[in-house]
């Protein structure tokens, strides 16, 4: 059972950046993907960016080009820079360790914390 927090999120203007970070706990943190997600209001959460165990990477479109997963295996943390932000950007972001199918997520519903807010505004 791995443990997520979030933390990074702010208000910043348009164009401007963010790195969020989630830091983590558990055997099992290398192993897993983790993803980033975010739920603006009004809307569904959805997924924005993964990293498999062994570091590969994909992107939703919106974000690709201005977005950047990383993780660092030895201080068990992932991080997603934010570059070019515009007030679309502007949710809730969470981590989390997504299941096999990407469908969902690998510990089940009442695994999503509590993640931190990104504000793009002028």
């Amino acid at each position: 059972q791995v443990q997520l927090v979030e933390s990074g999120g702010g208000l910043v203007q348009p164009g401007g950046s963010l790195r969020l970070s989630c830091a983590a706990s558990g055997s099992n943190f290398s192993i897993r993907p983790i993803a980033w997600y975010r739920q603006a209001p009004g809307k569904q959460r959805e997924l924005v960016a993964h990293i498999t165990g062994g570091g590969r990477t994909n992107y939703v479109d919106s974000v690709k080009g201005r977005f950047t997963i990383s993780r660092d295996k030895a201080k068990n943390t992932v991080y997603l820079q934010m570059n070019s932000l515009q007030p679309e950007d502007t949710a809730v972001y969470y981590c989390n360790a997504p299941s096999d199918d990407y469908s969902g997520t690998y510990y089940g519903k009442d695994s999503w914390g509590q993640g931190t807010q990104v504000t793009v505004s002028s």
